[in-house]
């Protein structure tokens, strides 16, 4: 039997990258996916169709989740479509980066919003759901860059951060509800977004790395899918970090 068979999982920003690895992954392992995107249609039903033709079950379903009324609709939405939320990944994130001398206002505001206030706003939504099955999965995507900081990131940093105190906090709320909740820290992982990284940044985070190289999305997926599982029902409020042995706290 798939670990996850029977489990309805929700991750947001899941059109491309890790996203859409991790929503590879749990469908996989048996779960019915749904595929948050924010404006890549195009992108999210690839991710879809994937996972269909695979023979798993999945669909998408479009929301800004940095918006409060629309994360709620989109777990409505997941509950109203498929009778219930077991597992919530938040996986949505942006990183505008800069200097503090050359970060403007909107920069900080847009990335705190996008990445921090999105797990706000969606946790809030699944919380009542999960309590009244009293079971959840809550599995927050923060960032190395969140526990050791990175020059230039700022606003990414402090989001990252108030990720893993706010899962840290929700996580002592949730036990008694058999809620867990539980942060994965990527380290550099082969995306997108790090591939438009300059060489010379790419071979400074290389000489940083222990295990001299870089990540794959599939990786944290991986991690993901354990977390998502029955094996990791003693495991709450906790921090994996999945970089290479990058950071070692």
């Amino acid at each position: 039997m798939q670990s996850l068979e029977g489990r309805v999982a929700l991750i947001t920003g899941a059109s491309r990258g890790i996203g859409r690895a991790i929503a590879v992954e749990l469908a996989a392992q048996g779960a019915t996916v749904v595929v948050n995107y924010r404006s890549n249609q195009d992108a999210a039903s690839a991710v879809v169709d994937e996972i269909i033709g695979a023979g798993g079950k999945a669909n998408a379903i479009g929301a800004d989740v940095s918006q409060f009324e629309a994360a709620g609709d989109l777990v409505a939405q997941t509950i109203e479509q498929h009778g219930q939320l077991d597992i919530l990944v938040n996986n949505a994130g942006i990183a505008r980066d800069n200097l503090i001398l050359r970060l403007g206002e909107d920069d900080w505001d847009t990335v705190i919003e996008t990445n921090l206030k999105s797990v706000f706003n969606t946790c809030k939504a699944v919380f009542k759901p999960m309590m009244r099955k009293r079971y959840g999965r809550i599995i927050n995507i923060s960032s190395v860059s969140g526990i050791a900081g990175n020059a230039g990131q700022t606003n990414y940093s402090a989001s990252k951060a108030g990720m893993i105190g706010f899962s840290r906090a929700l996580a002592r709320e949730a036990a008694t509800r058999g809620i867990t909740v539980n942060v994965i820290a990527p380290g550099f992982i082969s995306t997108d977004m790090t591939e438009d990284l300059t060489e010379d940044l790419k071979d400074l985070s290389l000489a940083a790395i222990p295990l001299g190289r870089w990540g794959d999305a599939q990786e944290v997926a991986y991690a993901v899918a354990f977390l998502a599982s029955e094996r990791a029902g003693y495991i709450t409020g906790q921090v994996l970090s999945v970089d290479g042995g990058m950071v070692m706290a």
